[in-house]
This record gives structure tokens, C-alpha cells and sequence, in this order.
């Protein structure tokens, strides 16, 4: 980056988005690119007096591993990462990738071994301590933005500087009235589709697990969806690139599934019994996020989009649904986007991508940005 910018963002995961102490024990996971943004982390960690730990993936390398992974052998690797993962009380994962299709090759198998092998870890790290996971700008994710180098930087450093503690209080009324609807409908193009939030839990991600970040979040009760969603926003996953994506739910599973690549997509929703439910639905609202870029920590905070998610719950919004896959598939309500409707209770809260409920305008583009 031309410039110290990714200093300012990494005062802001160390001060407001973890809020470090002394004597933590804080891992930087670094994917690809990244070493410049965690070196200004390490420095800013130690001068907080805690520990900075750190771990460097390569896919390229790592995919060769992935080829020939046995039960066996991911067993041994687990009980020697087990101390490790326990041990620390904070995670930053880097992640700058330069090709996103780098496991397309690896098959299902390897795939859900290693995700049942890690299953435990990854659940510590969602869900028992802090954590941070943010895309680094790179030329591969400005190419798939289309966008020059430059300009997706700058688009980078709008997004992840952005006032979160504004964010937060703007965001309160949406917790309160969510937590306690019960009835949810949500209609559009190729879309209409109830089902209920009662009793779940509500929670507010501004900054605090994720950057970009912008969305308030639960799950709806677990055999409660009943209709048809079409999602709008190209999503791909595990190296493979979906669009088109449409769900029929009948006592909360997905009983038919297509999209451009409707094979692969059962074989996904086939992974495991939880896969074909749903353990998150969020509404975003970030205000310098409007289009998609292909990049899905981006793209599920699109102003005037809302995310309903196959597969694993988080504890903090538990539906009970269980499963290796958590895959945040998005449709934006926006008018270029076809628009659409999100009633909760029979009270509409959000029109084509804006929200009209009184207590909820401040959420809105032109209201968050001032």
C-alpha cells in the first residue's frame, strides 16, 4: 500500500476490534500476501505488552498436502495443533490470496477430512475467543473486482477505516426490534419465503469479527422455512463459481436446490445432514459497499442486502443446526437489483434496500456516512 494507511487499520483491529491486553497471546494467520499489514500488527502488539504468534500458508504448497491427506495423518496433525489453538486468547487471519481456485482440484473428500479434523479449532476460534479475519488487497482481488491495483486499495482502506463505533450505535435499534420479532418474510424476484427468529438471539457484527464488516445477525428456528429463495449475487465456493443459486424449502430443508452448476451444489448440500438447513440470516448494511466483487467477506455487508446461510450455526445465534459448511449465499434488494420487501411481523422494515421503519433510518447509506 503507496502509503501508511494499513498502519491506521491495524491501530483499529488492535484497539477497537480486539481490544488487546497485556500479556495476551495473539496468533496472525497469514494467507498469501499480508506480511506488511502483519508487521505493523506484531509491532502494535508488543508495544500493548502481548504476545504476537505466526503462522504463513501458502495454498500453492498447501494444496499438494491437501492431495494426499490421510485420517491417520490429519489425527496426529490435530493433536499436535490442539495445545496451540487452546492456548491463545486472540486470532487475526490475513487473508491474500492470489488464486481463490487454488483447492478446485481437491477432492470433496480431502476436503471434509480436513474440515472434521480442525472442526474443534475452528469452532474455539468462531465462537470461545476474539478474532479478526480480513482480506488484504491484492492485484488478484482488484483484478476479480475489476478495478485497477489503486483503486481497489483505496476502495479497501474506505471500507475497513470506516467509524464502526458509529456503526455500532447506529445499529442497536435493528438488534432490539430483530431479538424480539418473531415472523420474518422476505419477498422479491423469484422470491417468497417465511419463517421464524423466535427465541434465537440476535447479534451485531461491526468490526468486531470480521473486516469489512456491517450486519446484524441470528438464525431462523431450524424446520420453520417454509417457499423459495433466488439469490442474485455470484458466489463461489471451494473453487467453484455459483450463480443463479435457488432453494426450495419445505419444514426448513432445502428439498431442491439449482443454480449453473446444480450437480456440485447438491454434492455440497449433501456433506453432511445440516448442510441443507439454515444457520444464519443476516441484513447488511455497510455504506461504501454496493456491488459485489467476488469476495464474500465484502459482499455479505452490501448496503441493502440480506444473507441466509446453509449449513453450521454460530453458538451466539444457535439454531442447533450442525454441519462442516457455512456458506453465506446473498441476495441484494437494492432497485438496479430487482428490489424486494423484509417484513418482520407483518411490519415492513426494509424496501428495495432501504430501510422505512422509523427506528431504523439511521442505517441507511446517506445517514451512516455523515
Amino acid at each position: 500500500m503507496r502509503d501508511n494507511r494499513l498502519g491506521r487499520i491495524a491501530d483499529n483491529l488492535i484497539s477497537y476490534s480486539l481490544d488487546v491486553q497485556a500479556g495476551e497471546h495473539i496468533l496472525i494467520r497469514v494467507v498469501d500476501e499480508g506480511e506488511l499489514l502483519a508487521a505493523e500488527l506484531v509491532k502494535r502488539l508488543y508495544a500493548k505488552g502481548a504476545y504476537p504468534h505466526l503462522r504463513f500458508i501458502r495454498p500453492r504448497v498447501e494444496r499438494e498436502w491437501m492431495l494426499g491427506l490421510t485420517a491417520d495423518q490429519l489425527a496426529q496433525v490435530a493433536e499436535w495443533e490442539k495445545d496451540m489453538w487452546n492456548g491463545i486468547d486472540g486470532y487475526i487471519g490475513i487473508h491474500g490470496e492470489m488464486n481463490d481456485s487454488e483447492y478446485k482440484d481437491v477432492p470433496e473428500e480431502k476436503q471434509r477430512l480436513l474440515a472434521e479434523a480442525f472442526k474443534t479449532m475452528a469452532h474455539r476460534v468462531d465462537n470461545e475467543i476474539k478474532g479478526i479475519r480480513i482480506h488484504y488487497p491484492t492485484a488478484a482481488a482488484a483484478q476479480k473486482a475489476n478495478m485497477s491495483t489503486d483503486a481497489f486499495e483505496d476502495f479497501f482502506f474506505d471500507v475497513c477505516s470506516f467509524d464502526y463505533r458509529k456503526m455500532a450505535r447506529e445499529s442497536k435499534p435493528l438488534y432490539e426490534l430483530m431479538d424480539k420479532t418473531d415472523r420474518v418474510r422476505i419477498v422479491g424476484p423469484g422470491t417468497d419465503l417465511t419463517f421464524s427468529i423466535k427465541g434465537i438471539g440476535t447479534q451485531v457484527a461491526v468490526g468486531k469479527r470480521n473486516m469489512p464488516d456491517g450486519e446484524v445477525y441470528t438464525a431462523p428456528v431450524r424446520n420453520s422455512l417454509h417457499g423459495t429463495i433466488q439469490y442474485n449475487t455470484p458466489s463461489r465456493y471451494k473453487g467453484t463459481a455459483f450463480d443463479n443459486v435457488r432453494f426450495t424449502f419445505r419444514e426448513g430443508k432445502i428439498v431442491e436446490a439449482t443454480a449453473n452448476h446444480t450437480e456440485k451444489l447438491n454434492e455440497i448440500l449433501d456433506t453432511d445432514e445440516g448442510a441443507r438447513y439454515i444457520g444464519e440470516f443476516a441484513i447488511a448494511f455497510h455504506p461504501h459497499i454496493l456491488h459485489p466483487i467476488g469476495d464474500i467477506l465484502f459482499d455479505e455487508k452490501i448496503a441493502g442486502s440480506f444473507h441466509l446461510t446453509p449449513g453450521q450455526a454460530y453458538d451466539c445465534a444457535n439454531n442447533g443446526n450442525r454441519s462442516t459448511i457455512h456458506w453465506d449465499l446473498i441476495s441484494i434488494q437494492r432497485p438496479e437489483y430487482g428490489g424486494g420487501e423484509i417484513w418482520f411481523d407483518d411490519v415492513l422494515i426494509r424496501k428495495d434496500g432501504k430501510f422505512v421503519h422509523d427506528a431504523l433510518l439511521g442505517l441507511n447509506p446517506e445517514q451512516l456516512m455523515l
